[in-house]
């Protein structure tokens, strides 16, 4: 059965406290970013290819190294003790039924060594996701922890200097309980220390790797291609396009706009030679419009090789997506892999560790069919078919389309 986001998020609803529900649904401002993001994947059209053997499709891919049966994945987000009892365990438990990446938040409720105990016992991959705080020695030991329990990779969140204000949770006033806030901070005098630091820079990738014996550090909430080959340049070995799920910056672009310039800076290349300043980003201003850095060109993602100096590096995204059909829009458009982080906690909430291991093979069960109608037998083969169109509407309201003329050459 396809999964239906909106359908289990209305069942969420009526089962947690109101408060909760506004916690988990809420995003920054007058949520316009939040709107955008669902809306944004709607907008692009694609073209499929034909007379393609796709008798069998294959949904798997490799991330990091590490082996998945579908390149949708389980984004980090906080408190999952407020969706169900289990928390985080059910929500790993969930990850590893379905073959898919499960990232586990710094803000979990459930101790790290439990989840990573739940997931090696699933057979599944999981990363741990960073808030550096202002207690450096805390962010330290948590990344040490996480590093020695098997995680797979650290994910340092990037776009939260500040905690971007929220009216439906500030008005709804949700409470953690010190049980689940410090299960893995510990008993602490001040939790000062535990906010996000303002002062975090590209060199933290660096001390991130060598804090965590060497693990991968992919770089979460870039929305600029400067940004992305920045973080490349310093260490990173991925990056993933978001902003947040629109609950930072309000008004910032959706990640379906933002996808196709990251990835064609990261086919492109080549990495900025020598250490990048310190201070504002970018080099150089981002042309205005809906999708900067040009045209996405057609063919399959890569078109081309990629160069020596990003060999294996890695363009993800989150935001948004909903339905398998955005699954494949984000693939066609560059994402090596998708994150859903609300749907995620809505099927939690609905059905525990079934819930999420069910949202996940449907919607995987969703994109295979779809790869088939697409002419794609395998992820890699997702063609690149949309291309903005220089008639779109004005910005705010792109239109994605890809116009064929009679010879089969795009116009």
């Amino acid at each position: 059965m396809v999964p239906d986001a909106a359908a289990l998020q209305r069942r969420a609803r009526q089962l947690l406290p109101a408060e909760v529900y506004d916690y988990y649904a809420g995003g920054s401002g007058r949520e316009r970013t939040l709107r955008a993001n669902v809306k944004a994947w709607r907008q692009v059209w694609l073209a499929p290819r034909v007379l393609r053997d796709v008798s069998a499709t294959d949904t798997a891919v490799r991330l990091l190294g590490a082996a998945f049966a579908t390149p949708v994945a389980v984004a980090p987000t906080a408190f999952h003790r407020m969706a169900h009892p289990d928390g985080e365990l059910a929500t790993a438990a969930g990850a590893a039924g379905a073959g898919a990446l499960y990232v586990l938040s710094t803000r979990s409720t459930r101790r790290i060594e439990d989840v990573g105990a739940v997931v090696a016992a699933g057979g599944g991959t999981w990363w741990y996701q960073v808030y550096v705080m202002r207690d450096r020695e805390l962010t330290a030991g948590l990344v040490r922890r996480a590093a020695a329990a098997g995680a797979a990779a650290l994910v340092l969140t990037a776009d939260t200097p500040v905690v971007g204000h929220k009216r439906r949770s500030e008005q709804a006033r949700v409470t953690v309980g010190d049980e689940d806030f410090l299960v893995n901070l510990g008993p602490l005098a001040d939790l000062g220390g535990t906010t996000q630091a303002a002062d975090v820079t590209f060199a933290d990738i660096g001390w991130l790797t060598e804090i965590g014996g060497g693990l991968p550090v992919v770089v979460k909430g870039v929305l600029r291609p400067d940004d992305a080959l920045a973080c490349a340049a310093h260490g990173a070995a991925a990056v993933i396009v978001s902003n947040h799920g629109g609950r930072q910056l309000d008004g910032a672009i959706p990640t379906a706009w933002a996808l196709p310039a990251v990835a064609a800076a990261a086919r492109a290349g080549p990495v900025p030679a020598g250490p990048v300043p310190a201070g504002p980003v970018p080099a150089g201003p981002v042309p205005a419009g809906p999708v900067p850095a040009g045209p996405v060109p057609a063919g399959p993602v890569p078109a081309g090789p990629v160069p020596a100096g990003l060999e294996g590096f890695g363009v993800y995204v989150d935001g948004g997506i909903r339905t398998g059909h955005d699954v494949l829009t984000a693939l066609v458009l560059g994402a090596r892999a998708v994150f859903l982080g609300r749907p995620v906690l809505w099927a939690l909430a609905c059905g525990g560790a079934d819930g999420v291991r069910e949202l996940l093979t449907g919607l995987t069960a969703e994109l295979a069919h779809l790869m088939a109608l697409a002419g794609a037998a395998s992820v890699p083969e997702v063609p690149a078919a949309a291309a903005p169109d220089p008639g779109s509407p004005a910005a705010g309201q792109p239109d994605h389309r890809l116009t064929i003329s009679p010879d089969g050459g795009r116009r």
